[in-house]
């Protein structure tokens, strides 16, 4: 239940989250707002380096040094010991952020299997047992799940199938999960970004060029006339985090300043 704190739209004091996707993109810009709002962190990421880089940041807000998990959840082993050591750390579980996922380009006369299988692995496979493995632990505390996903999930674009086609499925898994644990006080939600200014889209092939033309049709694709900013995407995750939230099940929330309202371009 929401308590008469009102600060605690703002407020993950005491919370133990862990964030996946945490060294870079939304996973690493939520780990440092998470560390601001209070809440205990075990981060993981594959880039090691970078994963330190954010864990120093967010001890640079005060809070305690977060605990590191690095590994690929693609492999079951890592996605086991990520929970097993995060427990022995913290002894508890308030919320998980299922925030790590690739975007790869590609149609249906070019996707083939191998791609196809990578994209589902990490951004569909890989939520799934991370999450079964974590329920336990939340429904312990009455906790929450933040899942990210994409308007990709909920509109239709060309040249993206894979990822469109798992994002899709994270949604309904969402919606899903939340269905089956409300009886027992756990919450889970999405987020569903538009076009986010990070490094996702380079690593998926866009060259410096064509990532600036890609940003510019935001004034046309997105009501608001801009991408979003990382920030933007961590306060929703925040909030729904929070126990601001407590009221809220089952929702794939758009932070995608329009776009999913507007006409396919």
């Amino acid at each position: 239940m929401a308590t008469s704190d009102a600060f605690q739209v703002s407020s993950l004091k005491g919370k133990v989250a862990l964030i996946t996707g945490a060294s870079s993109g939304i996973g690493a810009g939520t780990s440092v707002l998470f560390a601001q709002l209070g809440a205990q962190l075990a981060l993981n990421g594959r880039d090691v380096e970078n994963l330190k880089k954010v864990a120093q940041k967010c001890a640079q807000c005060g809070g305690a040094e977060p605990f590191l998990v690095p590994g690929d959840l693609t492999d079951e082993e890592t996605v086991r010991k990520t929970v097993e050591q995060t427990l022995a750390h913290f002894g508890r579980l308030d919320v998980l952020v299922n925030s790590a996922g690739i975007l790869a380009m590609g149609s249906i006369e070019t996707t083939d299997l191998a791609q196809y299988d990578k994209v589902m692995d990490v951004n569909v496979r890989s939520v799934y047992h991370l999450t079964q493995l974590c329920v336990p632990h939340l429904i312990k505390t009455r906790g929450s799940i933040v899942n990210v996903s994409s308007v990709n999930g909920q509109r239709s674009f060309p040249g993206v199938l894979a990822y469109c086609m798992s994002k899709s499925a994270i949604d309904q898994f969402t919606r899903c999960v939340a269905l089956e644990l409300a009886p027992k006080q756990v919450r889970v939600n999405s987020v569903c970004p538009g076009v986010i200014v990070t490094e996702v889209h380079k690593r998926a092939g866009l060259d410096d060029e064509q990532y600036a033309k890609f940003l510019a049709r935001c004034k046309e694709t997105h009501a608001l006339g801009r991408p979003g900013e990382v920030e933007e995407v961590a306060q929703s995750i925040a909030f729904l985090a929070s126990d601001a939230a407590s009221f809220i099940t089952g929702v794939n929330l758009p932070i995608d300043g329009g776009r999913h309202a507007m006409c396919p371009r």
